[in-house]
């Protein structure tokens, strides 16, 4: 029974230079960890071969200590490995993988699809056929030529590409490269290994994209998993199961306050995310003095807990309650002051003058506020 395990998008080499220095660091040290896990789980479950469906590097430029990085992240499993290049790391004539190769870096076990074609494993009873990109974006589809490939009867038929199945996902993602939607039936393929679309998605029992096996963006998509994939003999219907292989996940939240409650719920599910957590946070609505200070301080929290926590709070206009204004114990000027601020944020409610009237009164409240809590009282 072949078994083999489909991965793609690795993206090696990407930056993330939106998170600060050590967060930036930790997500890039994560990729190479995915690809250790993976070698691992390949090991583990006795996998004859591993297929990349593209995107093993995220552009032509990356270092030559990322390539040899990522080649020495596949040492776990000592099987062959089949790699396809993608839209951004296309097998150009120069390109990442001929730097490679003259790096000496590629192992012996490692198979580059750099040209199209089938790659025979007949030990492990497969035979790949290959449609790398030899060019970023192409508008002819590269899978149609394995209709007419022949290959050895007895091994399995997987094909191997890295692209756009027609007609059934978005039209936003990285590549325009167009896949028949029955290429499996009209090629007699028994497996399409898929890569480009970053979350696990099946097309067809036949074909099946794999994902990033670790998330790198906040779409929600299934992304941080590898196939691995038993298909009995030629013919018959392949058994896919998924293996989670994310360190981190990441979760993007649009939140509008309005209530006190609404920030209740904000923070109780804030406090529920697992340690290895990337969250970016974009709240608007209304929050009381006392409601922005709990924010403040479970942001704080949260930041030292997770891996990235950010939050934009510039739609935020803060309505402080008499109780709040009393408890600020301002008067006289500071008293005309506060109620000034109140009065233009209402007045501009959006835009710069609103935000710089929130931003001054949340500062005046910190100032103002008692540093002893039995003041307060």
């Amino acid at each position: 029974m072949p078994k083999f395990l489909h991965t793609a998008d690795w993206q090696m080499g990407r930056t993330y230079s939106r998170f600060d220095t050590e967060d930036s660091a930790a997500l890039v040290e994560a990729r190479y960890e995915a690809i250790e896990r993976l070698a691992a789980l390949a090991t583990e479950h006795q996998c004859d071969a591993v297929l990349v469906a593209g995107d093993v590097f995220d552009a032509q430029t990356v270092s030559d200590r990322t390539i040899r990085r990522v080649f020495n992240a596949t040492r776990n499993f000592e099987g062959p490995w089949v790699m396809l290049p993608g839209n951004h790391d296309a097998a150009l004539a120069e390109s990442v993988w001929t730097r490679a190769k003259r790096l000496g870096a590629v192992p012996a076990n490692v198979h580059l699809a750099l040209e199209s074609g089938v790659t025979q494993l007949p030990e492990q009873g497969i035979a790949v056929l290959a449609a790398p990109l030899t060019q970023r974006h192409t508008y002819g589809d590269l899978t149609r030529p394995f209709g007419t490939t022949e290959t050895p009867s007895g091994l399995l038929r997987i094909g191997l590409a890295h692209g756009s199945v027609q007609g059934v996902l978005p039209d936003d993602i990285d590549s325009t490269n167009p896949i028949a939607p029955d290429r499996t039936q009209s090629a007699k393929l028994d497996y399409l290994a898929l890569g480009d679309w970053h979350g696990v998605r099946e097309i067809n029992e036949r074909t099946w994209y794999s994902g990033t096996p670790e998330p790198e963006r906040f779409r929600n998509n299934d992304a941080g998993y590898v196939l691995i994939v038993d298909i009995e003999e030629p013919g018959a219907t392949p058994k896919v199961t998924r293996y989670e292989t994310a360190r981190y996940q990441w979760h993007q939240w649009r939140e509008n306050l309005s209530v006190p409650s609404d920030l209740d719920e904000l923070l109780n599910r804030m406090s529920q995310l697992p340690e290895a957590s990337v969250l970016d946070v974009k709240l608007d609505g209304t929050l009381t003095l006392v409601g922005d200070q709990k924010l403040t301080d479970a942001l704080s929290i949260a930041e030292a807990r997770y891996r990235s926590v950010t939050c934009d709070r510039s739609g935020l206009q803060l309505e402080p309650t008499d109780e709040d204004i009393a408890a600020l114990r301002a008067d006289g000027y500071l008293g005309d002051v506060v109620q000034e601020l109140r009065e233009n944020q209402r007045a501009n409610d959006e835009g710069d003058d609103a935000e710089v009237a929130r931003d001054a009164l949340a500062i005046l409240a910190g100032l103002l506020k008692p540093k002893d809590p039995e003041v307060a009282k």
